[in-house]
């Protein structure tokens, strides 16, 4: 929970000395326009942990959509921990290969957060290096949105039992054109629409687990529908066949925002975990997918 004490604490900032190559530019396609917008507690903040990790959102596709994905990294412990998650979506890449992120590196960053959870993030204008469309800057900002709210919230640093709002500056001012596309300046909540369908929490990616029972856990927006997950083994080749298979369904219970556990008895070898949300006639219609390795 946030206290008073902690206000002046959380005046934080930090800046890096190089700086990216002006004139980089990343042209990505436009999402489909079947994204409407979701009610905001759709989009639950992530919850305190006590861990090293730090909670970081990419961006990803599934099908023909295109949504937010979260995954978890190292924290280092030297800045802030919004200041860090920031800095890892903007300058690293992510360890699923199916994720990217259109920010560049910045040659400033600084956040604080206010008594009212406002989370204010400042950031110089090279990390919107990026040549995207309307749809695409738009999934970007809320990229840092997520990022930013859930680092604070996971670290223990806001009341995640309120909403939690965001405001981006731009080298300190406000009204700048995020990627020549999406205004800024107004604080920001989450959008809900955003989040992907379904996502695989753990394993993260190129996980090496121990041989037997293996737990998978994840989230899924919609716990109404079923889930349809397969597991495939690579050979030497690197050719992947079936090996399991089955269905599973999402917690309906309320504040646990739709996740889902199975546990599978696993041998030795490479594996990938496919897990789709099941649509009208049995279809697939969002899926994601986890590389791992079993020990």
């Amino acid at each position: 929970m946030l206290v008073a004490s902690l206000t002046a604490a959380l005046s934080l900032s930090a800046c890096v000395a190089d700086r990216t190559e002006q004139g980089s530019t990343t042209t990505l396609p436009s999402p489909p326009a079947s994204l409407q917008a979701a009610p905001d507690n759709n989009a639950p903040l992530e919850t305190t942990q006590a861990s090293n990790k730090i909670p970081v959102y990419w961006i990803g596709r599934s099908d023909q959509d295109t949504f937010l994905y979260r995954e978890f990294r190292d924290n280092p412990g030297n800045e802030n921990p919004i200041t860090t998650a920031l800095r890892i979506m903007m300058s690293q890449k992510p360890l699923d290969h199916d994720f990217f992120t259109p920010w560049q590196n910045p040659s400033s960053l600084a956040t604080s957060i206010s008594g009212k959870n406002v989370v204010t993030v400042d950031v110089s204008r090279d990390a919107f290096n990026s040549n995207l469309d309307p749809g695409m800057a738009q999934r970007a900002v809320q990229q840092l949105v997520y990022t930013a709210t859930a680092a604070a919230a996971s670290s223990g640093l806001i009341d995640s039992g309120q909403q939690i709002k965001v405001a981006i500056l731009v080298d300190g001012h406000t009204d700048y054109m995020a990627f020549g596309q999406v205004k800024l300046g107004d604080a920001m909540v989450r959008d809900a629409a955003m989040v992907a369908p379904v996502w695989i929490i753990d394993p993260q990616e190129d996980l090496t687990l121990p041989a037997g029972p293996v737990k998978f856990n994840g989230r899924s927006t919609d716990p109404s529908k079923k889930l349809h997950w397969q597991i495939f083994r690579e050979n030497s080749n690197g050719e992947k066949t079936s090996y399991l298979a089955g269905q599973t369904t999402a917690s309906t219970v309320a504040g646990q925002g739709g996740v889902f556990t199975l546990t599978v008895g696993l041998g030795t070898g490479r594996y990938e975990l496919r897990v789709s949300l099941v649509g009208p006639n049995d279809a697939d219609i969002a899926t994601d997918t986890r590389s791992f390795n079993v020990r």
